[in-house]
């Protein structure tokens, strides 16, 4: 059951940021190519989600690539436990991510409203590296 609330929260984390929760796997499995490669789109993914002209993650093509994160990572997350059931955990991880797309969302407008796109863009990615670390170190 502990492995399920942890695929879902890092469900949670794909779903404010894509490549977040998959690099924080990566990481925690030490540096491969792998684990480089996913940093590197987070940080990229970081840099383009502040970008006014990108599109709303509630949006297609993103909308679809969360829960896929999710689904993906929350099947790591899983297969790391040995009682876990990887399709629970991929199940557990979409509904984490749609979570994070459509929650997220909301908060960040009224971040946006109150302190400002860049600040509530700079705050969401904090609050997704540090749910991230939570979840991959558990």
């Amino acid at each position: 059951m502990e492995s399920l609330f942890l695929a879902f929260g890092i469900g949670v984390v794909s779903g404010l940021r894509t490549f977040t929760g998959l690099a924080a796997l990566a990481l925690s499995r030490g540096i491969s190519v792998w684990s480089v490669l996913l940093s590197l789109g987070a940080l990229g993914e970081y840099v383009a989600d502040a970008q006014p002209w990108i599109p709303s993650r509630t949006a297609l093509p993103s909308i679809v690539i969360r829960p896929l994160s999710g689904a993906i990572a929350g099947w790591f997350m899983v297969s790391l436990h040995p009682a876990g059931w990887p399709p629970g955990g991929a199940l557990a991880g979409v509904l984490g991510a749609l979570l994070g797309t459509y929650g997220g969302h909301a908060a960040r407008l009224a971040a946006i409203k109150a302190i400002g796109a860049i600040p509530a863009a700079v705050a969401e990615d904090v609050v997704a590296i540090a749910l991230a670390a939570f979840f991959v170190t558990r």
